[in-house]
């Protein structure tokens, strides 16, 4: 019997092991474990993550965890079964590494084309303009914008999301990131918002009433271009406040690495948009200063969700260069781009530059030639991010005393077949923009 009623004990415990093991160690803020990551591409990982919270929900524990060395939209609450007690660190200081931007690898040896570029070593070398020689990226980005890079603030509240559920149209959003909205807005399954006027509404039927009143159908703002069902409105952050603070909030909602401004005043939204029978649905947007002495084109910039991974992130970009293009300016996104930014400017910036290098005729039976100069002109990409992107490619070689670009087939080719899949494409014919010089308008 005695042997009997120890097996029953033992079996007890078991079941509850997880819990009792838990119970026993206090799991603090700021304590790293693996921690199981329900992957659904791959099979389930266990990779190490923080403990940035701890809150008890029906009666168990639950845990917001940050996998290291993942991107924070992966952040989640989870379940002290999926936590690896055996290998609990407790807080501890720990100094960052930085991390490098991979480069290509080495390019084959038989070019099909060379492009010399004429006088490069007057208009500064490839490793003196370039603030990162990897990506053009400055360390110290200044401190302004409607959405500022600003980590004084990144304590544990504004590194966890906050909104479960946005409603927008027909899209039901789940953010990535915190946004400050009102704070009893923030424990609602759905937030819902108003697609064209942006207000946000804590019930579904509330949405239904305020839908009665709101006259909108596209974003406040004078219309500026329109190509198919694809439309382009510019709004004042002084003249239409709320919509520009509304749109800040939801962007938030997916932009990690800055933190909300409120003082719309100095800044123009260029809110992108699809045309269909209900109205002018948002798809994306950039916002840009009034007056930038650094050149910034773009402060922040953003497509939703549901539009990513369709080409319509490029078609931002190339909009915010037209716009330069009708400036006669040259100009650059505000720093630190997110890490979809990054790549979505990078792809930009290549094949602008490849197309126009390919176009190139030869001068006399010599290589054809252009200066970086020319070719930030053409495109009204800052010089800084040409050279930064010829880099990039690994396409600048120097020979005989020149600099000369390289261009292989496998660049020609891949450059082909990624042209061949860009469908958007903005038409400077279809666009009806007068710049205002912001210097003589006072206050904006």
């Amino acid at each position: 019997m005695l042997i009997q009623s120890c097996q029953a004990v033992v079996i007890a415990l078991s079941v509850r092991s997880v819990d009792f093991i838990i119970a026993m160690v206090e799991i603090v803020e700021g304590c790293r474990l693996p921690v199981l990551r329900k992957n659904q591409e791959h099979e389930d990982e266990w990779p190490l993550a923080e403990i940035l919270s701890v809150k008890e929900a029906s009666s168990r524990k639950l845990y917001y965890v940050h996998y290291i060395d993942f991107n924070k939209r992966l952040d989640e609450w989870v379940t002290g079964d999926r936590l690896d007690m055996k290998k609990l660190q407790f807080p501890k200081k720990e100094a960052k590494t930085p991390t490098k931007n991979g480069l290509p690898g080495s390019r084959p040896s038989s070019p099909e084309r060379e492009v010399v570029i004429k006088y490069l070593t007057n208009c500064g070398g490839p490793d003196e303009d370039s603030q990162d020689s990897s990506d053009g990226i400055p360390t110290a980005p200044r401190m302004t914008g409607s959405l500022v890079s600003d980590r004084s603030h990144d304590d544990i509240v504004t590194r966890m999301k906050n909104i479960e559920c946005i409603e927008l149209g027909r899209h039901r959003l789940k953010p990535w990131y915190f946004s400050p909205y009102p704070q009893e807005l923030t424990t609602l399954p759905i937030l819902y918002l108003c697609e064209f006027c942006l207000k946000y509404l804590k019930s579904l039927k509330c949405l239904q009433r305020h839908l009665t009143k709101c006259n909108l159908r596209h974003p406040p703002g004078n219309e500026i271009y329109r190509k198919g069902t694809i439309s382009f409105f510019e709004i004042d952050g002084r003249k239409n406040k709320n919509y520009s603070q509304n749109l800040c909030l939801l962007a938030k909602c997916f932009l990690d690495h800055k933190t909300l401004y409120y003082d719309t005043d100095p800044f123009l939204f260029y809110v992108m948009t699809e045309y269909d029978s209900k109205g002018f649905h948002i798809v994306g947007y950039f916002s840009k200063e009034k007056e930038s002495t650094e050149d910034y084109n773009v402060a922040c910039i953003l497509t939703l969700p549901p539009y990513q991974r369709r080409g319509y992130g490029k078609l931002l970009i190339e909009f915010s260069y037209e716009l330069s293009k009708v400036e006669g300016k040259t100009g650059t996104p505000e720093k630190p781009l997110s890490d979809l930014g990054l790549l979505s400017y990078r792809s930009y910036w290549s094949q602008t530059i490849l197309e126009i290098l390919m176009d190139l005729k030869p001068d006399n039976g010599e290589r054809p030639q252009i200066t970086i100069n020319e070719i930030s002109e053409i495109t009204s990409v800052k010089k800084e991010d040409v050279i930064s992107t010829l880099q990039y490619l690994n396409l600048i070689n120097y020979y005989k005393g020149q600099y000369i670009l390289t261009l292989s087939e496998d660049i020609v080719d891949g450059h082909e077949r990624a042209m061949q899949k860009r469908h958007l494409r903005i038409d400077p014919k279809c666009l009806h923009f007068t710049p205002k010089d912001w210097s003589k308008r006072g206050k904006w």
